[in-house]
């Protein structure tokens, strides 16, 4: 008889996980809450013909996904459209300056001069040896991690001098770049993790290595579209995907996970595929005594991620001089960090990542029309903010703090706004604390001290996405799809062969080349 599994969440790493399981010839049912697919990767429909992505905008290193694709008889380059971005992104600093980032390594060596002369050479001596660190450890990121002695493994201890735990991003960043612009310019990626790059463990310098080494990628209708693809493959393949169908309670024998119930219909399974937001989920529907080691008490101890402040707006006309993708670091960049990890308070002055994407994607407005996107990284929920009574004001400051991107007046060309804030990660999308980067990727909440892949307080449940092994970030969600679906199918007894690629892994990365405008202002 055909094993079954249920999929509690159609986020990126429960479509993943559900392809791969279908692929290896399970019957697989997806249970979303949402009424489309992707949960923080989804489009956001303004109903006026504004679409936006609801949370990532940045696709990177896509041969994570392509693999998936091809393990489940599919090539990425034909099923989604990618361009390839060229500049990347702009930077603008408050403390003065901007760097135009470009995947172009010539052209960046000669950005970073110009920026800091003291630097010459420096970007090109951080890609050789972060290229290193990455190809070294990457294998690492594909393996599960259930105890203490799985780091004992001689390849991984021999990796401890070159990826050197015990610092910084920012201090790691120093080894290489005098000038403290140049050295935000390469560990800003930190807050993918949800972290500041003067806690986050300096291996995540692979981040901003990827973006260079890999590029970064705009899926055509935003990575949202990428969500609805593998959906549609997913059905293709034939999964069952139940929208509008939140998970209401689980049902054990034991310590073993026997079906879950939703308003609609108790469904049975031989494994569970937990995809829902971690410390929400078991808080929710996982009962407290079941759970030894992730315990209530435990969770709320842990430390979360920042969350983030969002304005989606849809305006007349289009900020052509304006590049896809902006980040302001704040004048006072670690007294803001502060002010979101430690003092948990709003800054009138804060760090502000800005998409504006109709540049490069006209199917994304009406004609004549255009789309930004606004973040700007906040504290998790706390009692020092209100958002019911700071909200407003605070998005007169995010609408103010647009001018110093370049993007003047919007105030009057604004067609339609959506606001979310930390309550509304919280309650609208289940996102405990609204901390929207899972828990943080401290030294001693990552690899096995994470939750494990294999869940280890509930035989028969497995975990996948950022709140599991190896984290958050779209290629490591990925990524966490296909060691959560090996584990599953050894422990069913079924061959792996379903996670290798069947025929497309080796082929190169094809993408649309597109060069949005110059920015106006650039120093590059």
């Amino acid at each position: 008889m055909t094993r079954t599994v249920t999929v509690v969440g159609a986020g990126p790493g429960g479509l993943a996980s559900a392809m791969l399981l279908a692929r290896a010839g399970l019957r697989v049912r997806v249970l979303e809450r949402l009424e489309t697919p992707g949960g923080r990767t989804s489009s956001l429909e303004s109903g006026t013909g504004f679409r936006f992505d609801l949370g990532p905008t940045f696709f990177l290193y896509p041969r994570v996904l392509s693999d998936i694709f091809s393990a489940c008889g599919y090539d990425l380059n034909k099923e989604v459209e990618m361009v390839k971005l060229d500049p990347q992104y702009r930077l603008i600093f408050g403390s003065g300056g901007d760097l135009l980032a470009t995947p172009d390594l010539a052209r960046m060596e000669d950005a970073v001069a110009r920026l800091s002369p003291n630097d010459r050479g420096s970007f090109t001596r951080f890609m050789t040896e972060t290229r290193e660190k990455f190809v070294r450890f990457a294998p690492f990121l594909e393996k599960p991690f259930e105890r203490w002695t799985d780091l004992a493994n001689p390849d991984l201890l021999k990796l401890v001098p070159l990826l050197k735990p015990w610092k910084s991003l920012d201090s790691e960043l120093g080894r290489f770049f005098s000038d403290e612009r140049i050295r935000l310019a390469f560990t800003f990626q930190s807050k993918y993790l949800g972290m500041s790059p003067f806690r986050c463990p300096s291996l995540f310098s692979i981040l901003s290595f990827l973006e260079y080494e890999h590029g970064v990628f705009h899926p055509i209708g935003g990575c949202g579209e990428v969500s609805a693809t593998m959906a549609r493959l997913a059905e293709e393949m034939g999964v069952e995907i139940h929208y509008g169908e939140p998970v209401e309670s689980m049902e054990f024998q034991g310590k073993r996970i026997t079906s879950v119930t939703t308003s609609k219909a108790t469904y049975s399974a031989d494994a569970t595929v937990v995809n829902a937001d971690f410390a929400r989920a078991m808080t929710r529907l996982v009962p407290d005594e079941l759970r030894r080691r992730w315990s209530d008490k435990k969770i709320a101890s842990r430390r979360f991620s920042c969350s983030t402040f969002m304005l989606y707006l849809g305006l007349e006309g289009c900020y052509e001089s304006v590049p896809h993708h902006n980040i302001y670091l704040a004048e006072n960049y670690r007294e803001n960090l502060a002010d979101i990890e430690r003092r948990h308070r709003l800054s009138n002055d804060p760090s502000m990542y800005v998409q504006n994407a109709s540049v490069t994607d006209s199917s994304l407005a009406p004609p004549g029309m255009s789309t930004l996107y606004a973040l700007i990284p906040v504290s998790h929920k706390h009692p020092n903010i209100n958002w019911k009574k700071e909200a407003p004001a605070f998005r007169e400051i995010a609408i103010n703090q647009l001018e110093k991107i370049g993007i003047e007046n919007v105030r009057p060309r604004i067609r339609y706004e959506k606001m979310i804030t930390p309550d509304d990660w919280q309650e609208d999308y289940a996102i405990y604390r609204g901390a929207t980067f899972n828990l943080s990727h401290d030294l001693n909440q990552m690899l096995h001290m994470r939750p494990h892949n294999r869940f280890e307080d509930i035989d028969g449940m497995y975990l996948v996405g950022g709140g599991t092994h190896p984290g958050s970030g779209l290629p490591v969600i990925y990524s966490s799809a296909k060691i959560t679906t090996d584990l599953l199918l050894r422990d069913f007894g079924m061959p792996n062969d379903a996670s290798e690629p069947a025929g497309h892994a080796n082929e190169p990365w094809q993408a649309t080349e597109h060069a949005p405008a110059e920015p106006i202002g650039s120093s590059s």
